[in-house]
Parts: structure tokens; sequence; C-alpha cells
């Protein structure tokens, strides 16, 4: 093999490796309370937390209830910047709701995602 090919095939390897590298810095959903799919006594507090820092400036969540309504909601950023922490006005009544959630990682992307949980 020329060493012309073996440069390109390490280049290739290396860029291969580096983009590999900064998919995996996306901060991902490790926990949320409620938890996904789970049934609850009554709440006003909702937190998702992520397995890196996020941006605060673009992360927030929302309560969207079973009609569609939009429940407000109050979200703050926590000191280490892994937790959005979201607190209705008043406990959210029976029925299910959806939490949406927007963030932006220190790595500048961003990401949405959703869970649903139930209030009995």
């Amino acid at each position: 093999m020329s060493s012309r090919k073996l440069l390109s095939l390490i280049g290739a390897a290396g860029a291969l490796l580096l983009v590999a590298g900064q998919a995996n810095a996306h901060a991902r959903v490790i926990a949320s309370t409620p938890a996904g799919s789970a049934t609850v006594a009554s709440t006003r507090a909702i937190t998702v937390t992520f397995s890196d820092r996020v941006a605060p400036a673009f992360s927030s969540l929302d309560v969207i209830n079973a009609a569609g309504t939009q429940v407000a909601v109050t979200s703050t950023v926590s000191e280490d910047g892994k937790t959005i922490s979201g607190r209705t006005a008043r406990a959210l009544t029976p029925g299910a709701y959806t939490v949406n959630w927007r963030v932006a990682s220190t790595d500048g992307h961003r990401m949405t995602g959703n869970f649903v949980f139930t209030v009995r």
C-alpha cells in the first residue's frame, strides 16, 4: 500500500472517530420524576435529569394535559446544569399528561423529547 493511501486511510479513520466522539457528547435523559409511563398521586413538581450539562437559556419543559391544553409551569435548571425542574401553579388533577422538554447540550446540539405519565 502506498504511503499516500495509508495516510488517507488514517485520516478517514481519525475523522470517523472524531464524529463518533462528538455524537456521544450529547446529553441524554437519565431520569425523570414522575417517570415515563408512571401513575402517580397528584403532583406539582416535574424533573428531567440529563447525563451532561445543558445550557439554561435554551432548556425548558412544558406540560400538556389529555385535552391538549398546556398547563402553566415555571421551569428552572439546577446549579449543576443537569436537571430541569418544573413547578405547576396547582396540583395536577387526575388524567394523562405529556411532558415536552427542550435542551441545548454544552456542545450546542439542540434536542427535544417527551414522556407521558398519569395522575390517579
